[in-house]
């Protein structure tokens, strides 16, 4: 399934706790095989901390402007 959008803390946990689901089952996160449960846990926090850092945030005229935390470049996709 695929993670859920937003930086609340819950979604943020939600995303954490999908993946180590899917490490448990399949020993696998996305394309990598973590090599304990340890660095599995860790490389799934770091994911769901990467995917929560991109907000979205609505602007005028109908668009969504993209905006990463990271650096202030704003990036717009019609919606």
């Amino acid at each position: 399934m695929p993670l859920k959008k937003g930086s609340s803390p819950k979604t943020v946990s939600k995303n954490i706790s999908e993946m180590m689901g899917s490490y448990e089952k399949s020993g696998k996160i996305g394309t990598s095989k973590p090599a304990s449960k340890k660095k599995a846990q860790k490389q799934a926090v770091a994911i769901a901390l990467n995917t929560a850092r991109s907000v979205k945030t609505p602007s005028s005229k109908g668009k969504v402007t993209y905006v990463t935390r990271k650096d202030a470049k704003n990036k717009t996709m019609i919606a």
